[in-house]
């Protein structure tokens, strides 16, 4: 199993971090310090090193410190055997810059899939209470990052919908409304439509069997789950979702069927999880999907992902932490970030690990 690593970072104004600069284990590394003091930051920092973006969706104005005018993050990996260079910098008021090696990407989407990554943090419960959105972009994340020809038919279906739902804005405000245009834009839709349903039922058949392992070893087999994977597509072509759904859209002035509508339903012993799962039980599934994530991640492209731990630890009993410390141990992870308020909590998990490690204070 290749290993991907970062050597190096050197963070300047992102987010609440001034100037920090890490040479880093290639293994485990640890950043312990109390909260709103950046440990999120730091790790936020790698993942948008990995993906072009970070994890939370914020504008570009946000990811600069308030006093300061641009940001700057600066990554040394080490992936496959070779060193990479990625820096990614914003000037206030400018768009968002991303080399590799010196070169600027001219589509952030050349850069996705080159450093694997995986964050499981405390806002993952965005996952369970949030709206489908939420949950189609982090099984769009996942299938991105293995499958190019997904990530660019999921980046022209999102434009021409936007495009159409534009359009349809207009329909009650012009005489002239263009219907051909629609026509058009329904062609388009119907064309990317079947890839990328596809993708995602091919995607979900090996995936809700690995959800489910690594939530029994979490849970010792106390309770079961099941993840249901619900599309229009299901039920009926595309042709003619849109062709009969016309005058709703009208109405609601937006596309109101389609895949931009699937949604993934989760479910604690036949239940929803959002309902009647206690916090615990929400925290281990969350980390389950993260867990699995890591898994079909590796097993697709031979490479471990580099492992984002944001605070995982709080509010689980230490039956479930020394579980799921002994899940990524098994793993065969290649290299390990964790955040944590508690510095001896931290030092009892890197000892159950036993590899070479590093602690930061932040």
């Amino acid at each position: 199993m290749i290993s991907n690593y970062l050597k190096k970072i050197s963070i300047i104004n992102y987010k609440n971090i001034v100037d920090k600069e890490y040479n880093l284990d290639p293994k485990i590394n640890c950043f312990v310090g109390n909260n709103g003091v950046g440990k999120t930051n730091i790790l936020d920092s790698i993942y948008h090193l990995a993906l072009g973006k970070s994890y939370f969706n914020l504008r570009n104005d946000q990811l600069i410190n308030k006093n300061e005018d641009f940001m700057v993050i600066d990554g040394l990996f080490d992936l496959n055997g070779k060193k990479e260079n990625i820096i990614c910098s914003i000037k206030r008021g400018d768009k968002k810059n991303l080399k590799r090696n010196g070169k600027t990407y001219k589509k952030f989407s050349n850069h996705i899939g080159l450093i694997p990554v995986v964050l499981i943090s405390p806002y993952d419960n965005d996952l369970i209470n949030e709206g489908s959105s939420e949950r189609r972009k982090f099984i769009d994340s996942i299938i991105s990052q293995n499958n190019k020809e997904y990530l660019i038919n999921l980046i022209a279906y999102s434009r021409v919908i936007q495009n159409r739902n534009s359009l349809l804005k207009q329909y009650n405000k012009s005489v002239d409304f263009d219907l051909d245009t629609i026509k058009i834009y329904d062609d388009q839709i119907i064309k990317l439509s079947e890839p990328i349903f596809m993708a995602r039922k091919n995607f979900f058949n090996d995936f809700k069997d690995l959800v489910i392992e690594k939530y029994d070893q979490i849970s010792e087999n106390q309770e079961k789950i099941s993840i249901e994977y619900k599309s229009d597509l299901f039920d009926s072509e595309i042709k003619n979702l849109i062709e009969n759904s016309f005058q709703k859209d009208v109405i609601l002035q937006y596309t109101s069927s389609g895949i931009h509508k699937d949604d993934f339903i989760f479910n604690l012993d036949g239940s929803r999880i959002k309902k009647f799962g206690s916090q615990g039980q929400q925290k281990s599934f969350l980390i389950a999907l993260k867990l699995a994530q890591f898994e079909y991640l590796k097993n697709k492209t031979g490479n471990s992902p580099i492992l984002l731990l944001d605070d995982i630890f709080d509010k689980l009993d230490l039956i479930r932490v020394k579980r799921i410390v002994e899940i990524v141990n098994s793993t065969n992870f290649g290299q390990l970030f964790l955040s944590d308020t508690d510095r001896e909590r931290i030092e009892k998990v890197l000892s159950s690990l036993n590899l070479s490690s590093k602690i930061f204070d932040v």
